[in-house]
């Protein structure tokens, strides 16, 4: 039986990721004790009251925003405020809401074109989980003890006598090649989509699992939903994750280091850029068009801090994310100028005072995220280089009936420049950028560059195109 596709959907996303804890307040009445007040610092304990009716409250503005798929970061039963440790994997935690506020939330945003993907931690719990307490109060003997990975008994937190998600004894790793945990597990997969209706997974730390674990995985979840989204956290190599047999596709953190490099840290010039890309290509092969393409994340610094508060350099890096192969992903907050070093400073409250946006940022993300929406080949189009020359790096995305070309240049201005267009085209002499409004001529077969700031991106298209919805 031939696998499953990636589903067609994810070339037509464009994902929010919200840390729950952190976006809105929604019902202050299901706080945790000692919430602070929202705005404050966040640290690796506090809780601010962030919860699902918080999220199902902002729909509008999501959709407002122009997102259309949602990945939210753990939402079940759990000690901390990050939810990484799970205690219950069947009920969501009493401070975010209930099974049947996941229901409205996710019935309220498939009527307005959103889809929901959770997080899921499968590799380890908390040390509040059921099965882990059962084996804290009888060792040996408890019924459980082979779903985890002991050393000695009794169980021992500080040090662990037992195999940990990176040491951390709050983390016990779950035993997955164990037949009770994986069927559990696989319930757990498919309990979701079923009485939830959510779109898919985003799966924590994937290569602490077995990948016999995760072909299981997959075919349980197709087999309730072949149109659910299956999505590897891979921070490296991810050609063994993306054969067909396991996920549809990865967050793509080796993408965003070779455009930080690029357009930020001035580590790489074009042509090494170019390989880069080229090389990472050839590795994701056809699922390239399925990854998920971000710049920042709940376990990285935010874009605009990264960047060092140069809202040019961020421009940069949102131009070549939203016209690349993949599905780009906003991190909440990024889009009105949050700032944020690395966990957990990147996890601070949303900022819903609009004074206190950056409107530049805001604005552009909107015109990208439009931009995006109107131009199929943006989505679904084919890639080609059209220019490299020392920090001036353009490229085209086109099909039948589309066609864009993005010129970026994050170091010295240039004049009088050429990018040749590889074909003759029959479409326009005129082409328009997209986002600052000039227009550029074709001449000879190269559009016309008179002046090209630093740093600065054109997103180009011919004039006499008719937008598609």
């Amino acid at each position: 039986m031939n696998e499953p596709f990636p589903p067609a959907w994810v070339q037509d996303a464009i994902f929010y990721e919200i840390f729950p804890e952190r976006f809105y307040n929604g019902d202050p009445t299901n706080d945790p004790p000692g919430t602070h007040r929202w705005g404050g610092l966040p640290t690796r304990d506090n809780f601010f009251g962030g919860d699902l009716q918080g999220i199902l409250d902002k729909l509008s503005y999501l959709q407002n925003l122009g997102v259309n798929a949602l990945y939210l970061t753990p939402v079940f039963k759990a000690r901390t405020n990050h939810k990484y440790d799970t205690c219950d994997y069947l009920a969501i935690d009493p401070t975010f809401g209930s099974l049947d506020l996941l229901r409205e939330l996710v019935a309220e945003a498939h009527l307005r074109g959103i889809r929901i993907v959770l997080d899921g931690v499968f590799n380890h719990c908390g040390d509040g989980f059921w099965a882990f307490r059962d084996v804290c109060q009888w060792g040996a003997e408890s019924p459980y003890a082979d779903w985890f990975i002991v050393d000695s008994f009794p169980i021992q937190q500080t040090p662990p006598n037992y195999q940990t998600c990176g040491g951390v004894g709050y983390l016990p790793k779950l035993n997955a090649d164990n037949p009770a945990v994986r069927d559990y597990l696989l319930h757990v997969a498919t309990y979701w989509l079923q009485e939830a209706g959510i779109d898919g997974w985003r799966l924590d730390v994937p290569w602490k699992v077995s990948p016999d674990f995760w072909r299981a995985f997959r075919r349980a979840v197709k087999a309730v939903n072949p149109e659910a989204y299956i999505v590897g956290e891979i921070w490296r190599d991810s050609r063994p994750w993306l054969q067909g047999d396991t996920f549809d596709a990865v967050m793509n953190y080796r993408l965003r280091d070779y455009v930080l490099d690029f357009c930020v840290r001035d580590a790489m010039d074009a042509e090494d850029f170019d390989f880069e890309l080229t090389q990472l290509r050839q590795d994701q092969g056809d699922t390239v068009t399925f990854n998920l393409n971000l710049l920042s994340s709940h376990d990285t610094a935010r874009i605009l801090t990264v960047c060092g508060g140069d809202v040019e350099r961020v421009i940069l890096t949102l131009v070549f994310q939203f016209t690349y192969l993949g599905a780009p992903m906003i991190y909440y907050g990024d889009e009105v100028g949050m700032e944020g070093d690395n966990d957990p400073l990147c996890r601070g409250t949303m900022v819903w005072d609009e004074d206190r946006w950056d409107r530049q940022l805001n604005e552009t993300y909107r015109r990208l995220i439009q931009i995006r929406r109107q131009h199929p080949a943006l989505r679904q189009g084919a890639f080609e280089t059209l220019r490299v020359f020392n920090a001036v790096y353009a490229y085209r995305r086109y099909n039948e009936q589309d066609d864009v070309v993005i010129v970026l240049n994050p170091r010295q201005a240039r004049s009088e420049l050429a990018i040749p267009l590889g074909y003759s085209p029959q479409v326009s002499e005129r082409w328009r950028d997209l986002l600052g409004g000039g227009t550029y001529l074709v001449q000879q077969g190269s559009l016309r560059i008179n002046e090209l700031g630093a740093p600065s991106a054109l997103v180009l298209s011919p004039e006499n195109r008719i937008d598609i919805e």
